[in-house]
Parts: C-alpha cells; structure tokens; sequence
C-alpha cells in the first residue's frame, strides 16, 4: 500500500516523514495564491532533492497553464507532477500534450472530482494518460480538488478503480485520517491512500508527526 502526505514546506519535515515510511511526501510547487503552503520553486527544488533515494517527491500545482506546469517540473525536478485543478480545467487533450512534453521519469498524478457516476467516465478518459489517478472531494467556494478533509463517496471510487484496473494506479484521497483509513481501504482496495488535513496540527498547516505515523500504520495493517 502505498502512502502519500501531503504538503510539507521543510526538508526537515520532508525527511521526517520519509523515515516514517511515508512514500510519496507531496508540496504545493508554485506562489499562485490558492494554497497556504505554496512554496517558490527553490524551497520545492531543495526538498525534492532532499528526497532523492528516500521517498517520491510529488509537487502539486494549480496551474492550468502548461508552459508554466512545464517550468515547475523543469526547476523543481519531482518525481510526480500533481494536477490539482478542478478536474476539467486541464482536461485529456491538454493532459496528453503534457505527458508527451514532461522530461522522461516524471510521473503524472491527476486529480479527479468523484461526485456522480459522472466521475467514472472522467477518470476512464484520463486513466490511459495519466500514470496516477487521484480520487479526491471537490466543494464549492475552493479552488482545484482536494484539500477539503472531507470524504466522498467511497461506492464511486470503488467503481472507477475496479474499471481503471492496470491502467493507472489508483489512490484514494479526501478526508481520510488514521482513524478511517484502514475502513477506505476495505471499501475501495486502492493502490495507494492520500492524507492532508487528517494529519495535519489542528488549525495549523504543519503535519502531525504522530498523527502520519498512525496513518502508515493503519494504512500498512489493512493492507
């Protein structure tokens, strides 16, 4: 099972997640003015390269501009590229000559909106592009997907990754905590699970190292 974190905004936050078996450890990649833990592409650069050998460093943005995604990945060097944006704001065309443009070795992750049955035709549309899918929660009045701490429904996300099958890897993000996890896990059997706000200080955007290491656990244990 694979675990993913996200965001840090240190290399020594970024190392201390690694040495709690944390995969992918994730970080707003870019100043666009949506997230508050958006980091210049130096500070995202220094701790993508902290993570080298250690853990994947997955670097999210907001952009829907594909010369600027282009730029990140060049200065920040991440092993996954996150596209956060709401789910038709950078769609399969655009996702495609995105994929064809990324250096090679730099993974795409794209976040998908599960809502309706809607949400499995559009992961189905981008699972051939895309090397991850991201089943993530959208709500009205913020921007892109994900970063809501609530759930969505876990019966949908069961349906598009029965139906993505090998595709793309598939993890389940949206409000899950050390306290649900291992439950999603049963519910949607996911090649990998996301956490942000459950692991999260409460008010405070730095992790819970107690928390993330709770999280791994439960996440390994349902495994």
């Amino acid at each position: 099972m694979i675990v993913q974190i996200y965001s840090v905004t240190s290399v020594a936050d970024a190392l201390s997640l690694a040495d709690l078996g944390v995969d992918h450890i994730g970080f707003v990649a870019g100043v666009y003015g949506e997230v508050k833990s958006e980091l210049p592409f130096d500070q995202a650069r220094a701790i993508a390269d902290a993570l080298r050998g250690r853990a994947k460093a997955s670097a999210l943005t907001m952009s829907t501009d594909l010369a600027e995604i282009l730029r990140m990945a060049d200065a920040v060097r991440p092993n996954i590229v996150h596209i956060s944006t709401d789910t038709d704001a950078v769609g399969v065309p655009a996702l495609r000559e995105l994929r064809e443009a990324l250096p090679p070795g730099i993974q795409l992750m794209k976040a998908i909106h599960v809502d309706g049955p809607e949400s499995i035709a559009a992961a189905l549309a981008f699972a051939p592009i895309a090397d991850i899918l991201l089943l993530d929660t959208k709500v009205v009045g913020l921007s892109g997907v994900g970063a809501t701490g609530k759930t969505h429904d876990w019966r949908i996300s069961r349906q598009i990754i029965d139906q993505v099958g090998n595709q793309a890897s598939v993890i389940l993000a949206g409000g899950l905590t050390p306290e649900n996890v291992a439950t999603a896990i049963h519910a949607t059997r996911p090649w990998g699970v996301d956490s942000f706000t459950g692991t999260n200080h409460p008010g405070s955007g730095r992790k819970d190292l107690s928390l993330v290491r709770r999280f791994v656990e439960q996440a390994m244990l349902a495994e």
